[in-house]
């Protein structure tokens, strides 16, 4: 079975915005904002839906960060994490799913190896922002 995570990186002022994990698996880890597209949706419209589940910021989509996957077990994994241009900055969440929501410089998120989902995956993306490695959004098509 094929898993597709869609997500974005979300900055502000040289800070981003990660949320803090609730669920068992990963409790108190910090992610960026992202989580499984739904039937029906366009990746498109499952990052910007995620994200305002997840942390009441209405985004817009400006670039592609990263996209990758994982082997899992009995799942492919497929990620697609977004550059955003925040629109609104309301941040509330379901706390059921996420337990706080807190923006990081660059440097803070480097020396929070222990304290991130999945390291790589989220200062890679975090890197490309940084280092103005976006690719254009018109890359991302209905096919």
């Amino acid at each position: 079975m094929e898993i597709v995570i869609v997500g974005g990186v979300i900055e502000k002022e040289g800070k981003f915005l990660l949320v803090q994990e609730a669920k068992e698996i990963c409790k108190g880890k910090w992610n960026i904002p992202a989580g499984h597209l739904e039937t029906n949706e366009t990746i498109l419209e499952g990052a910007k839906r995620e994200i305002f589940e997840e942390t009441g910021c209405k985004v817009d989509l400006t670039g592609v960060l990263q996209i990758g996957n994982r082997i899992l077990e009995k799942d492919t994994l497929i990620g697609i994490v977004f550059r955003t241009k925040l629109l609104d900055e309301n941040i509330h969440y379901d706390k059921k799913e996420i337990l706080d929501a807190k923006w990081f410089s660059y440097k803070e998120l480097l020396n929070m190896k222990e304290e991130l989902r999945d390291y790589n995956w989220i200062i890679n993306s975090i890197k490309a922002v940084v280092e103005n490695k976006i690719a254009d959004i018109d890359l991302v098509k209905m096919i």
